[in-house]
């Protein structure tokens, strides 16, 4: 069978990720295409899973930890992340003229409607663009979190078929089965959450903008603005440090315990489906 030999996530060192060869466990997976012959779903699930399991997992597991390694996930000095905002601070001298003839002009007009116009102005300054270098660090990190939570599907429902029938006894396998279900869905849950913590950081960020243009003598909402950015560039790095980490503990732990998700009573026959 072939082997991959990529780098550890937590060492420098390097692993062989597949013993026993594929062709171990490709005798299972024949005998199951030929129980699920009839259903092309079922059928297809399994030949997916088939090549996860050989060449998929330790493929991504080895490009998401080069990923970690690049100089863009790498930056010693997070200044050098600040994105300029094009919110011109206003000379104290003009806006204390400017707020003296607001005064005078409210005190002689009259009309409320025009008043309220005044109030609802923008800011005098043009659009303010997002930060480009976490944004094209998302733009990178938004599929792999498509993919990882696609593939982390697919195996869900290959291990949901090898549940067997409710039975008294030799259910140790099946204990086996759950715990490994209860992994995976720990990890869809965190996994899912990271989509919502990137829509969540443009929401804050877009707020502190605004802030800032709305009150742009106050220093404090500038810099919260650069501070979330930062703030940003470190979740971006953890979330890739996540998802290679997802494959590597789904690798491993159906890798060890690949007998007893396959055979949880030591036969294939008498699944659920």
């Amino acid at each position: 069978g072939k082997t991959y030999n990529i780098g550890n996530p937590t060492s420098t060192q390097h692993l062989r990720l597949w013993p026993p060869s594929l062709g171990a466990v490709t005798p299972y997976f024949s005998a199951l295409e030929r129980v699920f012959a009839s259903d092309p779903i079922l059928l297809h699930c399994l030949t997916q899973t088939e090549n996860l399991l050989g060449s998929y997992f330790p493929k991504k597991i080895s490009e998401l930890d080069a990923f970690l390694k690049e100089p863009a996930l790498n930056e010693a000095n997070l200044s050098n992340l600040k994105a300029p905002l094009d919110i011109p601070v206003p000379d104290p001298v003009k806006e204390k003229e400017k707020e003296e003839r607001k005064k005078q002009q409210e005190k002689e007009e009259k009309d409320e409607k025009k008043k309220g116009d005044e109030d609802d102005k923008g800011p005098p300054c043009g659009p303010v663009n997002c930060n480009e270098k976490i944004v094209v660090l998302l733009q990178r990190l938004k599929p792999e979190i498509k993919d990882v939570i696609e593939q982390l599907n697919l195996v869900t429902t290959w291990l949901q078929l090898q549940i067997p029938r409710i039975e008294d006894g030799n259910n140790f396998g099946v204990a086996v089965q759950e715990k490994v279900f209860e992994l995976m869905t720990s990890l869809h849950t965190k996994l899912e959450g990271f989509q919502t913590q990137i829509s969540k950081y443009f929401s804050e960020r877009g707020d502190a903008v605004a802030k800032a243009a709305k009150q742009p003598h106050v220093g404090d909402y500038r810099q919260l603005v650069h501070e979330l950015d930062e703030a940003e560039y470190q979740e971006i790095r953890l979330m890739v440090m996540e998802i290679r980490n997802a494959y590597a503990v789904l690798y491993d732990i159906i890798l060890k315990n690949f007998e007893k998700l396959k055979k949880p009573r030591g036969e294939t026959k008498g699944m659920i489906y």
